[in-house]
């Protein structure tokens, strides 16, 4: 393919910040209702940003929620404020070969800006675009970057960790690309959606871009 640019989601693909959501959610929760959530329950609530998830959960509280859970995530990330390895190299590889990238996420802005401050990664992006608190949509999102920059589809590739990511990147026309190297991946579910391109690691991705989207 003739790579121009490439989309990114952030967690679990660009930071390994989802036990840090998972946590943070988790003492929130915890706080607010009195109940320990499991991962598993909470991972089932993303799809709407934070905002979203607390106006459903606590309707009459949700701003308070959602800055107890900020000032819990800022916290957290002065540990887990590291991109994956390879992530960094990758990106620059992108950038020299004047690849363009974006960033589109479920997260909501706020938590959004936490995370790229922390990380450093803001400066590689020109465009990023978080989730709404209605839900994810992210062929919607994948489809305005990609009028944005107006390029076609088939020029342009989207990396995700999670099977909704895959799902959305091919109903959008994009090289889809599983991102499966975090701890909290689902291996097979990714595989089950049969990507374009599975990476198992970041230099899978990393020899991708120096084939020049080829492999």
């Amino acid at each position: 393919m003739d790579l121009k640019g490439v989309i990114f989601d952030l967690d679990g693909t660009l930071l390994d910040s989802l036990p840090v959501c998972y946590s943070c959610f988790r003492n929130t929760l915890k706080h607010y209702v009195d109940r320990d959530f499991s991962d598993s329950e909470i991972r089932a609530m993303f799809g709407p940003s934070e905002e979203g998830i607390f106006k459903k959960l606590l309707p009459d509280s949700w701003e308070d929620c959602l800055r107890f859970y900020l000032e819990q995530y800022d916290k957290a990330h002065s540990e887990y404020d590291r991109p994956f390895p390879g992530i960094k190299d990758a990106l620059e590889l992108l950038r020299e070969r004047k690849v363009r990238l974006a960033i589109v996420s479920g997260k909501g802005p706020k938590s959004m800006e936490i995370s790229l401050r922390h990380s450093g990664l803001g400066k590689f992006f020109e465009v990023v675009v978080t989730g709404s608190e209605h839900g994810a949509n992210k062929i919607y999102d994948t489809n305005q970057v990609l009028k944005r920059w107006g390029l076609s589809p088939d020029s342009v590739a989207y990396v995700g960790d999670m099977a909704y990511d895959i799902s959305a990147a091919k109903e959008a026309g994009v090289f889809a690309i599983a991102a499966a190297w975090a701890g909290t991946a689902e291996f097979e579910k990714l595989k089950a959606m049969k990507p374009s391109l599975i990476c198992p690691d970041v230099e899978t991705l990393i020899e991708w871009i120096k084939e020049g989207g080829n492999l």
